[in-house]
C-alpha cells in the first residue's frame, strides 16, 4: 500500500532553515509528480510546491517562491523541501502528497514552527 512518511520538522527561529523529507513506498515513485502542502491552525490546507516525476518541472506558491526548493531523489524514493529565510507565517503542519491513479495519499505530517 502507498505510504508517505515525512520528517525534518521542528522549531526554528525566523530567518532560519529546515529541510523536510518524505519517504515514499508502495507505488512506482519515479512515475508520479509529488507535492508538499501545509496547513496552519484555523486555515485550509494549501499547496506549497510541486515537482514533476523526473524533477524537470517545479512550481511554487507565491508565498514561498525564492525561499523554498522542492527536489527529489528517485533512487531513494524521497522528495525534499528545503526551506530558507523562514517566517512565522510559515508555521504549519507540512504534508507530503502523491496522487496515484486518481487517489490522493497523504503522510502524517511534520510540524514546522517558526518562532523566536
Amino acid at each position: 500500500q502507498v505510504q508517505l512518511v515525512e520528517s525534518g520538522g521542528g522549531l526554528v527561529q525566523p530567518g532560519g532553515s529546515l529541510r523536510l523529507s518524505c519517504a515514499a513506498s508502495g507505488f512506482s515513485f519515479s512515475f508520479y509528480d509529488m507535492r508538499w502542502y501545509r496547513q496552519a491552525p484555523g486555515k485550509e490546507r494549501e499547496l506549497v510546491a510541486i515537482i514533476s516525476s523526473r524533477g524537470g518541472t517545479l512550481n511554487y506558491a507565491d508565498s514561498v517562491k525564492g525561499r523554498f526548493t522542492i527536489s527529489r531523489d528517485n533512487a531513494k524514493n524521497t522528495v525534499y523541501l528545503q526551506m530558507k529565510s523562514l517566517k512565522p507565517a510559515d508555521t504549519a503542519v507540512y504534508y507530503c502528497n502523491a496522487r496515484v491513479q486518481r487517489t490522493d495519499y497523504w503522510g502524517q505530517g511534520t510540524q514546522v514552527t517558526v518562532s523566536s
